[in-house]
């Protein structure tokens, strides 16, 4: 019986520990970022869960059963007819965790043949974790078994159960501590790595460095600026997700050739000091662009002032005759341009819609370094998405499908917004609520309820952390989406009539039901940051 309570624990624990190897990898392994997660509604869901919280029940059960009967139940104890019913309801217990757990590793069966099941993306890293995870569930089955044999003389059923169900509880925390106790061992490797990147680097004396950061803009500025130079310039570009310092690094160590003259580099950092490594390893001295600073992020870096420093790092990295290239659009890059003393660029002011100020900030990068209108203007026209971050695309029944699923920001999400104002028809928007604001999140969430009341006729959020904000937003002139509009004295419709309609659905099928319902030909749909993919696929399939 043991024996196969263990084969079951072991493939559902295989999924849990899986599970969290994912979501650390998900989080770069950045500690900060891990740990909110967990204040997001889906984090709470993995703490605050009526499964989890039942098997807290059963495990206080059987300490107030050992408490009680002692730790060897057969044979039964002597006891008061008052404890009867307990007493078998304890030793019940051990059953009652192996009909849970046979529910358990057929719903995780089932999750891998349907290739539903969460595991982090194969690389030597995580495969060491993982099997670092595996051996110790193995070494703890085995363990117990012996212990308990030991001790007992036979394996103690009730007993076994306990432990097993205790390890099962105590999953993310010790999945956590795997992933941190070689955590030593991935930074000894990423120094490495840096280091040899650095001397790399250092070889390349005449080499351009063109250094990218920013809150949002980043990935388009640099996918712009490097099809603009490449019509005139040997040109490297990091590529999709690599700007973190190991990323950059091994871009440098692969990548990087003699032939190159300029390297563009995006450049990410969640906390203080973090584009300053960057820039360390790099050294982009003569050319800094700064794409835009909002909220994003804030809850690792604590505080809009602590993002606003980490970001101008790269201006401060420039030498005396360098060039600084700022966002005129964000007002936090117009502040920083004005303290700026070397030379520098206010680019985008005359950008007619959200995005265009980063083509914008190519061309104005490309001209300082002496291309020609015409030269520029040819490279231009090789670039097919001029929109950056949003892709227009034929949905089915003749809706037009916007997917600004790569990533969210709140100043993208505004401005995809005010996009669809020069749509007609019905506008739709489905989006989970941004994560990792911090303390900006509420009111960014207020922002984006008064501009979906502004815009939108109807708004599926697909996550709870902020639907209460988005929904009962506070606007003056568009307060309370779902509610009775008071203006002007009396009581009414919102202006115009608009009363959109602003759901939360989690289920891609049910929200795709929502949207055949409601659509009609020509309507507009909006899909901001982690849409499921099995939505896309719905809503432009033919």
């Amino acid at each position: 019986m043991f024996f196969l309570l263990s084969l079951l624990w072991f493939i559902r624990e295989t999924k849990a520990i899986l599970f969290y190897l994912y979501l650390w990898q998900l989080k770069e392994y950045h500690i900060g970022r891990f740990l909110d997660h967990f204040r997001t509604e889906k984090g709470k869901q993995l703490i605050f869960n009526k499964l989890l919280i039942f098997k807290i029940f059963l495990i206080l059960i059987f300490l107030c059963g050992f408490f009680l009967f002692g730790f060897k139940v057969f044979p039964p104890p002597v006891f008061s007819g008052n404890l009867i019913f307990f007493f078998e309801f304890f030793i019940g217990i051990p059953f009652l965790v192996l009909i849970l757990y046979i529910f358990e590793a057929v719903h995780s069966s089932f999750n891998f043949f349907q290739r539903k099941l969460k595991r982090p993306v194969w690389t030597l890293k995580t495969i060491l974790l993982v099997s670092v995870a595996v051996i110790l569930e193995i070494f703890f089955i085995i363990t117990l078994s012996l212990y308990l044999k030991e001790e007992w003389g036979q394996i103690n059923f009730t007993l076994g159960t306990f432990y097993l169900l205790l390890f099962d509880i105590l999953t993310p925390l010790i999945t956590s501590a795997i992933v941190l106790i070689f955590q030593p061992l991935a930074v000894l490797g990423r120094n490495q790595i840096i280091k040899k990147a650095k001397r790399k680097r250092e070889s390349l004396k005449s080499l351009l460095v063109i250094g990218i950061t920013g809150s949002y803009g980043k990935t388009s500025t640099k996918e712009f600026l490097a099809t603009i130079l490449s019509e005139k310039y040997k040109v490297l570009k990091t590529a999709e997700h690599q700007n973190s310092e190991v990323g950059i690094s091994q871009c440098i160590l692969d990548d990087l050739k003699p032939e190159h003259q300029i390297f563009v580099v995006e450049m990410g950092a969640y906390n203080r000091g973090g584009i300053k490594l960057l820039c360390d390893i790099v050294k982009p001295v003569k050319i800094g662009i700064l794409t835009g600073i909002n909220e994003q992020h804030m809850a690792t870096f604590g505080s809009q002032e602590n993002i606003i420093k980490t970001k101008y790092e790269l201006i401060e990295n420039l030498l005396s005759n360098g060039i600084a290239f700022f966002n005129g659009k964000n007002r936090y890059c117009r502040e920083l341009y004005n303290k700026t003393g070397i030379k520098k660029f206010l680019y985008g002011e005359k950008a007619r819609v959200f995005g265009e100020e980063n083509l914008l900030a190519a061309i104005a990068v490309a001209k300082e370094l002496g291309m020609t209108d015409e030269e520029i203007a040819k490279a231009v026209e090789k670039i097919e998405n001029k929109l950056p971050g949003i892709q227009q695309k034929k949905g089915i029944s003749g809706l037009i499908i916007f997917d600004a699923t790569y990533s969210a920001n709140p100043d993208g999400v505004l401005a995809h917004l005010e996009y669809l104002k020069t749509f007609p028809g019905r506008k739709i928007i489905v989006m989970p609520c941004l994560i990792e604001l911090g303390p900006a999140s509420k009111d960014v969430h207020k922002r984006i309820g008064e501009k979906i009341g502004e815009v939108c006729d109807l708004a599926i959020i697909t996550t709870k952390d902020r639907f209460k904000e988005i929904k009962d937003y506070n606007s003056p002139t568009t307060r309370g989406a779902q509610q009775n509009w008071k203006g002007g004295g009396g009581v009414g419709v919102l202006p115009e009539g608009r009363a959109p309609e602003i759901l939360f659905i989690e289920d891609p099928k049910e929200i795709f039901e929502k949207i055949k319902s409601f659509c009609q030909p020509g309507d507009v749909i909006l899909l901001e940051s982690r849409v499921p993919d099995e939505l896309i696929k719905q809503l432009t399939a033919f």
